[in-house]
């Protein structure tokens, strides 16, 4: 088994000089490319990062700790004189940890994002900080890690402007999460703990967001997770069926017909459905659900045993 399916890629813009790269991730909006394995880039450091609106004012207090080093092996700062110096060496000490971001040295960027949040934490630059930690988390292919960081954010600051970037990367985390592996039984013969939590918050977040940029990636998303609950649910009244459990079996298959409608699995639920029908003796029922299939999915090669089926019952008197 391999990852869950992407979207395909964006075309992705050539690579450019290092002073270009800086400064386009110290204005906004940035976008990023290469996200988190296959799936679709996102606005790594968000549509605010570090426009003049982003500085906001900054108040000195006890908060200035002014004998931090905000870059490793850097001897202490001297205390700032002022609200605008104060902001000045939380913008350099943001972009030091950007410049680590940027060539991928995750360690040293998570430190530096690090000392952003404690030695400036009256700034636009501490909250900033803890995406980019969730970030380097996220690229690192931990999403476990990465989605706390976000839903962290989320919690402490439920009205700043990066909060539906945060949860679109949480969703995104959830998706890369649900991804089959050699090491495990398929999907659908596991728990999916995970898939539901993808599921339930992409409704939500589409929900919340119905013009989001990236509402095509996200609708994708969302069919196939969608898709992989059904075929849980299949799955399981399939085990029921054999074990002549057929009411467990009748429940299941409606319960993904019901809850997992459009999930492309909607032809092969009725035609379960109906066979469990016919071994409970409820003709009629079966029938009725036979008939439904070649109905509403002509197209689908699931008609061909419902024919079958209903062939079947006609020989046997029953039609």
């Amino acid at each position: 088994m391999g990852r869950l399916p992407c979207p395909p890629r964006r075309p992705q813009p050539p690579a450019r000089p290092r002073a270009a790269r800086l400064a386009r991730a110290l204005s906004a909006p940035l976008l990023a490319t290469g996200l988190g394995g296959s799936a679709l880039g996102g606005a790594a450091l968000g549509p605010s990062a570090l426009g003049p609106s982003a500085l906001g004012s900054a108040t000195l207090g006890t908060a200035a700790l002014s004998l931090a080093a905000w870059g490793a092996g850097c001897a202490p700062v001297r205390a700032p004189d002022n609200p605008l110096e104060y902001t000045e060496n939380a913008r350099r000490a943001y972009e030091a940890a950007v410049e680590a971001y940027l060539d991928k040295d995750w360690e040293q960027a998570v430190i530096l994002f690090e000392e952003v949040k404690r030695t400036y934490g009256y700034t636009r630059y501490a909250r900033l900080a803890e995406l980019r930690i969730a970030d380097a988390a996220f690229r690192q292919d931990k999403y476990a890690e990465a989605i706390a960081g976000y839903k962290a954010f989320v919690t402490d600051y439920p009205n700043d402007p990066e909060v539906p970037y945060a949860r679109y990367r949480i969703v995104k985390g959830l998706y890369e999460q649900s991804s089959e592996t050699f090491l495990l039984p398929p999907l659908e013969e596991r728990d999916l703990a995970n898939v539901t939590d993808a599921y339930l918050e992409l409704n939500k977040f589409l929900a919340d967001f119905p013009g989001h940029e990236e509402r095509v990636e996200l609708s994708y998303m969302l069919s196939v997770v969608t898709g992989l609950l059904a075929r849980h649910e299949l799955y399981v009244a399939r085990f029921y069926l054999m074990e002549d459990n057929f009411d467990a079996a009748v429940a299941r298959a409606q319960y993904a017909l019901r809850n997992f409608e459009g999930s492309g699995l909607d032809a092969e639920a009725m035609v379960l459905l109906g066979e469990t029908y016919l071994k409970m003796k409820k003709r009629k029922e079966a029938e009725a659900t036979f008939r439904r299939v070649l109905s509403r999915y002509p197209d689908s090669p699931f008609t061909l045993a419902a024919k079958n089926f209903l062939e079947f019952m006609k020989a046997e008197g029953g039609t």
